[in-house]
């Protein structure tokens, strides 16, 4: 296995099939938040730079190099970009690893496979999604055919650099458009390198170009670009407002957001005999990424009958994680992202502690690694509905216990959020199980056991958790394609 940052990874934009400095010269640091070293000197795209990207895409577009290539000829350039991702899969795992924290473990038997597989499997979809035939009189033959959007500018975070990239990446690309990414500024390097195996594999210049910078100018000037058609972004609810407002001082183009989360997870007395299965899937909901991940189990509402042996376990569960070097493979959370993610972590279990919470495992910063940004598993109860850890997506490896009484007590506090992106319920009764799915307001509700889905299923949310279209599932090809209806009138 890889354990250092490989020689020559690229950290130019790239843009037409090149890679080319910023026209600027402006480059952004990019930081190790395990040890705080200086990893690269990355170019940060301007508006001019933002302006040549576009072009490019639009230009490719508009010859038909992609957007009108024969199926099977873009369906076989995209199987080989997946069999090049896997050769180069432990080249991009440590550049996930050193850059953004994330365990060389997850990377290597999560992110990388999954991105493979998931170029794969929209690749395999490009022939199967068909048209429709509207029912119309003998006089009339309606056509309701799809088309590809056009250009699609993908902004992308850092928490899960890759992942998050070609769940949007991967269906406009066989969708036919051609796209813009802006990757991370904390993370931007998997991005390139991805563009990079993608052009080698054979996608055509222009049709797949990176623009790291800074989101206030290089995001902003993608959001207000007139030639972009739609923006997909994962992110903040702040920032996704910022791109709401860009829309619609441009060209009114579409905005699909994938946003915050809040997500409950819901134990009920069904489970009593087997807690500690239960504490130790919710342990992984919540300390998943060191808990910067939009649908971590933040918030845990347990059937007071069971609550106390289920703090125990889930405090017993949290506290064998191993927090370190994300390098190492046996690594199960790595560093915070950077300093101020650190403070916030902080901040949030001093002040819940001031308010008399319960901090009933970690709660303090690994002094053992002053270099490095670790914070352990953190285990909160005895707070109400009006704290700031109940109502606040702290993005960090914090979760809070809450008790209940009933099952309608149960989603009255699970939907007690302002978001609404994901949910687990662990119930041993179906009736139950699929009443309280239902009324659980997220776009995403597991059942004995936390989930995202997979490849298969739609990911999005309910509420501020974001709108305008889902990502995974054949439903994402709604968001990188146009509805035309074409009438023929017959004589």
């Amino acid at each position: 296995m890889i354990h250092t940052v490989p020689d020559g990874f690229p950290t130019q934009l790239f843009i037409g099939g090149e890679f080319v400095d910023a026209i600027g010269g402006e480059t952004l640091d990019t930081i190790n938040p395990t040890d705080g070293s200086h990893i690269a000197a990355v170019a940060a795209a301007g508006e001019a730079d933002v302006d040549k990207a576009v072009a490019a895409a639009r230009q490719a577009f508009d010859s038909g190099v992609w957007s009108r290539l024969p199926l099977p000829e873009r369906k076989a350039i995209l199987f080989r970009f997946a069999e090049l991702i896997e050769q180069n899969a432990e080249h991009v795992a440590v550049l996930d690893a050193v850059e953004a924290g994330k365990p060389i473990s997850d990377n290597l038997e999560g992110d990388l496979p999954e991105i493979a597989s998931t170029v794969r499997w929209y690749a395999e979809a490009i022939d199967k999604v068909f048209g429709r035939v509207s029912p119309t009189t003998d006089g009339a033959l309606g056509l309701i055919v799809k088309e590809p959007i056009g250009v699609v500018g993908a902004v992308v975070p850092w928490n899960f650099p890759v992942a998050v990239l070609m769940m949007k990446v991967a269906p406009a690309l066989a969708a036919g458009n051609s796209v813009i990414v802006k990757p991370p500024e904390l993370a931007s390097l998997s991005a390139l390198k991805l563009a990079e195996i993608a052009h080698e594999a054979g996608v055509p210049a222009g049709v797949l170009n990176v623009v790291p910078g800074r989101g206030e100018v290089a995001g902003r000037a993608l959001g207000l670009h007139p030639d972009v058609d739609v923006i997909t972004f994962t992110g903040s609810t702040e920032v996704g407002r910022h791109f709401l407002q860009y829309s619609a001082e441009s060209n009114l183009k579409r905005i699909v957001l994938e946003l915050g989360g809040k997500s409950p997870q819901i134990v009920t007395a069904s489970v009593a005999g087997e807690l500690q299965k239960v504490a130790e899937d919710l342990a992984g909901a919540a300390f998943w990424n060191g808990g910067q991940n939009c649908t971590a189990g933040s918030r845990i509402l347990v059937h007071n009958s069971v609550k106390a042996d289920f703090v125990q376990f889930l405090s017993e569960a949290s506290s064998a994680k191993k927090v370190g070097d994300p390098l190492d493979s046996n690594t199960e959370i790595g560093p915070l992202i950077e300093p101020s993610a650190l403070e916030r972590v902080s901040r949030y279990i001093e002040e819940a502690r001031a308010a008399g919470a319960d901090v009933v495992s970690g709660g303090e910063r690994i002094r053992s690694r002053p270099e490095g940004l670790f914070y352990p598993p953190t285990v909160v109860t005895g707070l109400g509905q009006d704290s700031p850890l109940w109502r606040d997506e702290i993005f960090g490896p914090v979760t809070l216990v809450r008790g209940f009484d009933t099952e309608d007590e149960a989603i009255a506090l699970a939907n007690d959020t302002p978001y609404g992106l994901a949910a687990t319920i662990w119930s041993r009764d179906i009736d139950q199980a699929i009443r309280m799915a239902r009324g659980v307001k997220a776009g995403i509700v597991a059942v004995n056991g936390y989930s995202e889905g997979d490849i298969t299923t739609p990911f999005g949310g309910y509420k501020l958790s974001g709108f305008g279209g889902k990502d995974k599932g054949l439903e994402a090809f709604d968001q990188y394609t146009e509805t035309k209806t074409i009438w023929i009138t017959v004589a």
